[in-house]
């Protein structure tokens, strides 16, 4: 069986740095990572990238290439942007693609590639009237998106749950999504 190849995405939030074990996992379910992380992401986990390059196999992306230059990744079967922050959520809806992860996922709703988000966020930030517009935004264009109840649930500024971000129901999502033939 060829491997599907999953697009891990994430900002700069508190469980990006839990990068290496979700590729892990992901692996384990049978997909091929590319990591893609915003630059602020990227600059967070600049000592590990080489790690994660090793782990996933292909290179970690923080910006878009120069027009020209061969894709340095295959082609994705789905993609998953997590931890997506309050920025990323509200750039992807709005159409603002100044950074290669908001780019790619905001061309994912084009190509139909089936896409998993799951914000994190804290509850002052989701008071601003333009959060609920960006998912309801997203969803409407067909992405997954795991924000309240069975998804995130936004804790208070500088809280830090104890369970931890449930990376395992935004995996189970993106596999529910995509076929294992894929």
């Amino acid at each position: 069986m060829t491997s599907r190849v999953l697009y891990l995405f994430g900002s700069a939030a508190p469980p990006v740095f839990e990068a290496g074990k979700v590729i892990e996992e992901a692996q384990d379910r049978g997909w091929d990572v590319c990591l893609g992380l915003t630059p602020t992401a990227a600059k967070w986990l600049g000592p590990q990238l080489h790690e994660l390059e090793a782990l996933t196999g292909h290179p970690v992306r923080s910006e878009y290439k120069l027009p020209g230059e061969p894709d340095v990744w295959p082609a994705a079967d789905a993609i998953l942007l997590a931890p997506a922050t309050f920025n990323t959520v509200n750039a992807w809806a709005l159409g603002l693609t100044s950074s290669f992860v908001v780019g790619v996922v905001a061309e994912g709703i084009g190509k139909r590639i089936p896409t998993v988000a799951m914000p994190c966020v804290n509850a002052a930030y989701v008071q601003h009237p333009q959060f609920d517009q960006s998912v309801e935004t997203l969803r409407g264009s067909g992405v997954t998106v795991l924000y309240g109840p069975g998804g995130f649930v936004p804790n208070q500024p500088g809280e830090r749950r104890p369970e931890g971000f449930p990376w395992h129901l935004a995996l189970d999502a993106v596999g529910a999504i995509v076929s294992p033939t894929s």
